[in-house]
């Protein structure tokens, strides 16, 4: 029964990519939706993009492998969650229909008067590299799904589910991808309310008090500080916290807030997507403590704690109820990895300007954006394939990836939006500060073990934005003033001189 359940939600996934197709004609189609999704599609598809493999497989991974110490996590998603709606939201998609921005680094680049195109470079060079680790990281996670479900090999899950991915997305787009996220956002959030329930009813019929089953044999895990004090403690909070500063910067949520059909529609949005958030988040940390509990500690010796999710729904639940909860883990990797292929493939066809210099008309524009998105699939593809071999966690990667993303956007954005006194100069500071501390920071194992990549790239790349902003700003006042000192000066002798010639 799983297995056919599973197939006919491929199928379907499949069948939205095809019938969107005959809605994209063009690149605002494409890459926007024509910006006319409506309230709930943008909400759900906003929350199944941001909740990808990690969500499902990661964080209750997480929870059983460092136990209740994983709660500031989910505190510092939820509340990421809901900021970036009420902060970023509404601002972003007026200003970005003002501009006529079709993506994140165009709003930025034509919002400062980038010229040099700088903005654009390197923000496609850091959404290139970033979003390559966070889609690989969404097919190795269909690896493991279907390994656990069906036996198949990783290899060949991993293969399956690229393959379904970008072959919906390609067809339809942003479209494609916010109404199969839509059905993927359902699937997600039974899935992660309806299974830790059902855990939490079959361990309290148990003999056993549930509150002594629910706390681990390890007192370590059974803290909220993971049994540490003083400084250590100080980082386990500010680490778990810090996942929450990553939504201010992701470009692949900040597209919903711009194809959203109108800025009104963003209030009954943001609030669908905040009621989505606080179980969705809580029940995925639920699934690893209740999975812990139900199988043991010692179960997880010598295995992947990441499988924990398909693993319970298939040994409590019915077979076609596991099977549309199953559904509902690989929505949540496809749901991610679709978004990402177009946001690096607007990197490409718009950023570095691809389908400008080719001067192509609108039709081969958008094949040849459906040829970049194939490549990077694949490329992505070939990454997942190697994380499957060095034995890299979804956890791991995800985390690298979400942190150059969000310190890289994340306070170019929130600052872009509040704060009128940044600069072009600012804006390029910060998108360098914030990838260049991820890639030192969390490629250093003495670093992380002080905080991690996702806060102290970050701070880097909002004060680097601030200093930075006023001193070009005074520097640019103080040349304006020069000037204008010069043509004043001027009119009483050089205009004069001209006159006479």
């Amino acid at each position: 029964m799983i297995e056919i359940i599973f197939t006919l939600y491929l199928l379907l996934i499949v069948f939205i990519g095809l019938l969107s197709n005959r809605f994209v004609s063009s690149q605002l189609d494409f890459l926007l939706a024509g910006r006319s999704l409506g309230p709930w599609v943008t909400a759900f598809s906003e929350r199944a993009s941001g909740e990808s493999a990690w969500l499902i497989l990661g964080l209750p991974g997480a929870a059983i492998a460092i136990g209740y110490g994983e709660i500031w996590a989910v505190i510092g998603i939820t509340l990421g969650i809901i900021s970036s709606w009420f902060l970023i939201a509404e601002k972003l998609r007026y200003e970005t229909e003002k501009y006529e921005a079709l993506t994140v680094p165009d709003y930025l680049h034509k919002k400062f008067n980038d010229s040099s195109g700088i903005i654009k470079l390197t923000s496609a060079i850091i959404i290139g590299i970033f979003f390559t680790f966070y889609v690989s990281a969404q097919f190795h996670g269909s690896g493991k799904i279907l390994n656990t479900i069906f036996g198949i090999e990783p290899l060949y899950g991993i293969t399956l589910g690229a393959f379904v991915i970008i072959l919906y997305t390609i067809m339809g787009g942003l479209l494609a991808v916010a109404w199969t996220d839509l059905l993927q956002g359902i699937l997600m959030i039974g899935t992660l309310v309806v299974l830790p329930i059902t855990g939490l009813i079959e361990l309290s019929s148990l003999e056993k008090p549930l509150s002594e089953l629910l706390m681990s044999q390890d007192p370590a895990k059974s803290s909220l500080f993971g049994g540490l004090s003083g400084f250590a403690a100080l980082s386990l909070v500010t680490g778990g916290l810090s996942w929450g500063l990553g939504y201010f910067g992701q470009p692949h949520l900040l597209i919903r807030y711009m194809a959203i059909s109108s800025v009104s529609e963003v209030k009954k949005a943001r609030w669908i997507a905040s009621f989505w958030a606080v179980p969705g988040i809580s029940g995925a940390f639920l699934i690893g403590i209740v999975g812990m509990a139900y199988f043991g500690e010692d179960y997880f010796i010598g295995k992947d704690p990441e499988i924990i999710m398909p693993l319970l729904a298939q040994t409590l639940l019915p077979g076609w109820l596991a099977g549309l909860l199953i559904s509902g883990a690989v929505a949540a990797m496809m749901s991610t990895a679709d978004s990402q292929l177009l946001v690096s493939t607007s990197a490409i066809s718009e950023d570095l300007g691809i389908n400008a210099i080719k001067k192509r008309k609108e039709s081969d524009a958008l094949l040849n954006t459906r040829v970049i998105t194939i490549l990077l699939g694949i490329f992505a593809y070939v990454v997942a394939m190697y994380s499957e071999f060095t034995g890299n966690t979804i956890f791991s990667i995800v985390s690298f990836a979400w942190s150059g993303l969000g310190s890289s956007f994340g306070p170019a954005i929130l600052l872009t939006l509040w704060w009128n006194k940044t600069t072009r100069e600012g804006i390029i500071s910060g998108l360098f500060s914030g990838a260049i501390t991820t890639l030192i920071w969390g490629s250093s194992p003495y670093l992380k073990s002080i905080v991690t990549e996702r806060l102290s790239s970050f701070v880097f790349a909002f004060f680097a934005i601030i200093v930075v902003s006023i001193y070009t700003e005074k520097k640019n006042h103080s040349k304006s003033s020069e000037r204008k000192s010069i043509i004043q000066s001027g009119s009483y002798g050089v205009v004069v001189d001209e006159s006479n010639k």
